[in-house]
């Protein structure tokens, strides 16, 4: 195989379309005082109501390492609450709180505004959609194959 230019890798074309992305939702997140990941967790907890940290882990694909600075500046901002889970003092578990909860009314404007600025028609981002969480399955399922299981065949 040939060398490959940068703008011919894909990694490359997912890097700078994450960062554009990212730079997409600043100005409208800035306004309610909130980093493009402190609205993932929001989106999770919009979604899902009370969470433990490790399923909010799990579903951001963050480790707790990551996760819990964003934690903290979403409870100091008053967003969320978080407390030692009732069933397992070792866990913790996040809530909502009325200010969370009153700041999804004002977020709901946010995909519809952030996908017009896409360009794209619904069909064609549900395929890049699709087409992105496939190779994200792909590559995580890589990466978690031992060196002795060596590549599918």
């Amino acid at each position: 195989m040939a060398a490959l230019g940068i703008d011919d890798h894909l990694c490359f074309a997912l890097y700078t379309a994450s960062r554009a992305m990212t730079a997409a939702y600043r100005p409208v997140l800035t306004e309610m005082n909130l980093t493009y990941p402190q609205y993932l967790v929001l989106l999770v907890l919009w979604e899902e109501g009370t969470v433990g940290v490790g399923r909010l882990g799990e579903r951001l694909q963050l480790d707790s390492g990551t996760l819990s600075p964003l934690l903290k500046r979403l409870e100091a901002n008053g967003y969320v609450s978080r407390r030692r889970s009732t069933s397992d003092e070792r866990l913790v578990d996040v809530a909502l709180t009325p200010a969370g909860c009153r700041l999804e009314g004002r977020a709901q404007c946010i995909p519809e505004q952030l996908f017009a600025a896409t360009g794209m028609t619904e069909r064609d981002a549900a395929d890049l959609r699709d087409a992105v969480r496939r190779l994200n399955d792909a590559l995580s399922a890589s990466a978690r194959r031992t060196p002795e299981e060596g590549t599918p065949e």
